[in-house]
C-alpha cells in the first residue's frame, strides 16, 4: 500500500529535522529505501511497521551509527549535520537505542551525569539543575540514584536511558521501541512520560512496534514497509484508515489498546 493522507488545517511549527532520500544498505541489500520524512518542533512523530520493515536502521542511521546516502538536515542550521554520531549529537540529536545501551556497572547517577557530557564545560550548579530535573520527571531514579545500573528493573532502565538522553538537553529526541519487553503496567508509564514530554516542549521521534500507543500519543504517523514509506499522515487518521486498521491493529487489538490505555 502507498498513500500520503490530507493534513489536517493548523498552523504548522518549524520544521526541526527534514530527511530526504535516505537509503541505508548493508552490502548489496537495501535495508532502508528512499525514505524521506519531516519533525516538526513540539511534535510527536512515529514511525510504525512490521519487524523487519528497517525502523531501528532508520533510526541507527538518523544518529549516525550506520553509514548512509540522502540529506539529514536541521533546517536552520548547517545544510547537512555531518556523518559521524559527535556531530549530530553537538546538533541537538539524542538517541535511546533499542537496547538502551547503559552502563550496567555504574551507578544510576553516574549515567545520567554521562548524558550531559557535551556541556561539560558548564558550571557545576547547570549540572546539578539538569540532574534535578530529571529527578523531577522520574521520582524514582532518585530513590537509587546509588544504585548500579544493573540492579533496575526493565522499566527502571527505559526510565534511565530517557534520563541519560535528556540530561544531553536534545533538540530532538529519538526513542527506538521504548516499550520492548516492558509489563503493561509500565508501557502505560512509559508513554505518559513520552506524551508529557511533548507538553514540555521536547521533539521525539518515535519507533514502535506498539502502533495503537504510538498512533494514540503521536501527531503524525508514518508507516515503514520494506524499507521504504507505505503510508503518512496525521496520527489520528491514520489510526483510522481501515489499512492500517487491518494490518497493525486489528489481530492484537485488545491487547494493544489495553497497554495505550
Amino acid at each position: 500500500m502507498s498513500a500520503v493522507l490530507k493534513p489536517v488545517e493548523k498552523t504548522e511549527s518549524p520544521l526541526l529535522l527534514e530527511v530526504s532520500e535516505l537509503h541505508v544498505s548493508y552490502g548489496k541489500i537495501d535495508a532502508v529505501t528512499g525514505v524521506s520524512l519531516r519533525v516538526r518542533q513540539g511534535e510527536i512523530v512515529t514511525v510504525i511497521g512490521p519487524n523487519g520493515a528497517g525502523k531501528t536502521t532508520l533510526m541507527s542511521a538518523l544518529m549516525g551509527v550506520l553509514p548512509s546516502r540522502g540529506v539529514i538536515s536541521l533546517p536552520g542550521d548547517e545544510a547537512d549535520i555531518g556523518r559521524d554520531v559527535g556531530a549530530r549529537v553537538r546538533r541537538g540529536l539524542g538517541l535511546v537505542p533499542e537496547t538502551r545501551a547503559l552502563f550496567s556497572s555504574m551507578s544510576v547517577e553516574d549515567n545520567l551525569r554521562l548524558g550531559a557530557f557535551r556541556f561539560r564545560g558548564e558550571p557545576k550548579a547547570r549540572h546539578a539543575q539538569a540532574l534535578e530535573e530529571v529527578f523531577a520527571l522520574f521520582p524514582r531514579l532518585k530513590e537509587r540514584r546509588g544504585q548500579e545500573a544493573s540492579t533496575l528493573s526493565g522499566g527502571e532502565r527505559q526510565m534511565l536511558a530517557l534520563g541519560r538522553a535528556l540530561m544531553g538537553r536534545p533538540r530532538l529526541l529519538m526513542l527506538d521501541e521504548p516499550s520492548l519487553g516492558l509489563a503493561p503496567l509500565i508501557v502505560r508509564d512509559i508513554f505518559r512520560i513520552i506524551s508529557d514530554l511533548r507538553d514540555r516542549g521536547v521533539s521525539i521521534l518515535l519507533v514502535e512496534q506498539n502502533a495503537r500507543a504510538a498512533l494514540k500519543v503521536a501527531d503524525y504517523a508514518y508507516v515503514l514497509e520494506l524499507g521504504r514509506v507505505a503510508m503518512e499522515g496525521p496520527a489520528s487518521q491514520l489510526a483510522a484508515d481501515p489499512r492500517v486498521v487491518e494490518a497493525y491493529l486489528g489481530s492484537q487489538g485488545k491487547h494493544q489498546a489495553m497497554l495505550s490505555t
